[in-house]
């Protein structure tokens, strides 16, 4: 059964829907401190090797470190890096 939760955040309005593995987040909108998992990377595929490269791939255990203005400070793999949140949209997490 898919239900959804409308979530908003500077304007924006996002929905979080509920399939089998939890309510489905862009990485932009996960709360710091927050370990997720990736479900999916959406964009082009040099997008999608550039982030699988990064460590960004299905399944992949992704912690929120920080977040500043949807901008997100992430730990996947043992690096930590920043994205941007145009970036960070494009990851679908659950």
């Amino acid at each position: 059964m898919t239900g959804s939760n409308p979530a908003s955040r500077a304007g924006a309005r996002v929905e979080a829907t509920t399939i089998g593995r939890g309510a489905q987040l862009p990485l932009a909108m996960v709360s710091e401190g927050e370990t997720i998992r990736v479900l999916k990377v959406r964009g082009t595929a040099t997008l999608r090797q550039h982030l699988s490269e990064m460590g960004f791939v299905e399944g992949a255990k992704v912690k929120v470190v920080s977040r500043v203005n949807g901008d997100v400070v992430v730990s996947v793999k043992g690096s930590t890096f920043g994205i941007g949140r145009d970036m960070a949209m494009r990851i679908v997490t659950y």
